[in-house]
């Protein structure tokens, strides 16, 4: 019971007379996310003190500033917001006037200048002045040292002619623009929480932002199922676990055993003077030793060079006619050449005998061979 009364009391402590229950809580025609349009006639007196902020420009930004001066000035004046382009210091000034009525306005035109400054178009920096419209400019240049890395992967951020950016800007429905060492995002604040992340994720290495793309087109396609409002989406989302790629490993010199006496000296020029002989030598000596040396280089070299000049005509050796047969086929082709000589020899032979017979002898010789074939078959 004790206990039941200490947490009443400290109930009542917190507790102040705002806190009732008021008769516009419960009433469902009110939207409470909507904002409402300024109306000058919540403040029709006006500013007390006036404000003012100035943000420098790079150089190569004046020739544009000068030209879409007139326009940011145009758009300025509506809202009761004067503005100054110093040229001299490159800087830009906004400050209220008597005419001002919406205090935040200020704020909206100090955001107006710094995009300006970041190479945002005039035209879509004028945005900014809408109620609805919010701008962060995300600094990229202090996450990551080494400037190799951090211009790939910005480059990651950007993709093939723009294509990630754009994907980016679709499914966040947030103006981006990659500059330099920062980053500007134009949209709602639920946008430019999703771009922020994306933009650390992917210079710190954290995450490729294609991936962002896919888990973000899944929460769309979630979105219109009005059964999953309630629940849990990481069930569908996918989780991407970071592959670290392996990297050579530094050779280590392996370390000495340790002594606690020092390295032993190492002998100077006296000292091997001295080990040679030549530390006591005189100086006529010296010289002469020098001029013998001297003369022995200059013999081998001119020694080489005589040999290199020669080089050139001395003929090259003659590659030696290897007799492709083998042992064997080489008897071969032997006992073939000596069997047709002979039977050539034997053919000339009888062509010679052929040549040299008589015509009464062969006639003979014929009529001889006749009888001897009638003679047998009596």
């Amino acid at each position: 019971m004790e206990e039941e009364n200490m947490e009443k009391a400290m109930n009542m402590k917190h507790k102040g007379k705002h806190d009732k229950p008021k008769p516009w809580d419960d009433d469902p025609n009110i939207d409470r996310w909507n904002i409402e349009k300024f109306d000058p006639s919540w403040n029709e007196g006006g500013m007390l003190e006036v404000s003012s902020f100035s943000t420098l420009f790079p150089q190569y930004r004046e020739k544009y500033l000068q030209e879409a001066w007139p326009m940011v000035k145009a758009a300025l004046k509506e809202s009761g917001v004067t503005c100054e382009l110093n040229l001299v210091e490159g800087s830009m000034t906004v400050s209220t006037t008597r005419k001002t009525r919406d205090p935040y306005i200020i704020v909206k035109a100090r955001d107006l200048i710094r995009l300006l400054s970041r190479s945002v178009p005039a035209p879509q920096a004028i945005k900014i002045l809408n109620d609805e419209m919010q701008c962060d400019i995300i600094k990229i240049g202090n996450l990551v040292r080494n400037k190799e890395r951090f211009v790939k992967r910005r480059q990651h951020l950007v993709g093939p002619n723009s294509s990630t950016l754009k994907a980016l800007e679709i499914l966040t429905g947030c103006y981006i623009l990659v500059q330099g060492n920062t980053v500007a995002a134009m949209g709602s604040f639920k946008g430019l929480k999703q771009v922020r992340k994306i933009v650390e994720d992917c210079i710190q290495n954290k995450m490729h932002p294609v991936y962002h793309i896919k888990i973000l087109m899944i929460k769309k396609e979630l979105e219109k199922d009005p059964a999953l409002a309630n629940e849990n989406w990481d069930r569908f989302l996918p989780n991407f676990k970071k592959k670290n790629v392996k990297q050579k490993k530094v050779q280590s010199k392996e370390k000495k055993a340790y002594t606690p006496f020092p390295p032993p000296p190492q002998p100077s020029k006296i000292d091997k003077l001295l080990e040679s002989g030549e530390y006591f030598l005189s100086d006529k000596k010296k010289e002469s030793k020098k001029w013998q040396e001297k003369q022995e280089k200059q013999a081998e070299k001119t020694a080489d060079n005589k040999r290199k000049r020669e080089a050139a005509f001395i003929p090259p050796e003659e590659p030696a006619k290897q007799d492709p047969r083998e042992p064997d086929d080489h008897k071969k082709y032997v006992a073939s050449m000596a069997k047709s000589l002979k039977e050539k020899a034997k053919m000339y032979g009888k062509q010679k005998s052929i040549e040299n017979i008589n015509p009464e002898a062969y006639i003979a010789a014929s009529g001889e061979k006749s009888s001897k074939k009638k003679s047998k078959h009596s």
